[in-house]
């Protein structure tokens, strides 16, 4: 899937990979979408709770390695 922007939280634990994804979220136009990569197992619940929050859509996720991939459009 492609995004405009790629934020790398890997080795981040919470709050930090939500902290660094609000940022970038907010230099992107609406309908946009950023890329997350983290390590952080608690992403799995935190990312898709704080995108519904925001008004933003989880496309997808993945898991590869250890690493899960979100991709999230901008509401």
């Amino acid at each position: 899937m492609n995004s405009n922007k790629v934020v790398d939280a890997k080795g981040l634990s919470c709050p930090m990979p939500i902290v660094r994804t609000k940022k970038a979220m907010d230099t992107l136009n609406t309908g946009e979408v950023l890329e997350v990569n983290v390590t952080d197992k608690g992403a799995l619940a935190d990312f898709p709770a704080w995108a519904k929050a925001g008004g933003h859509t989880v496309l997808e996720h993945t898991e590869n390695d250890g690493v899960i991939t979100f991709f999230i459009q901008k509401g």
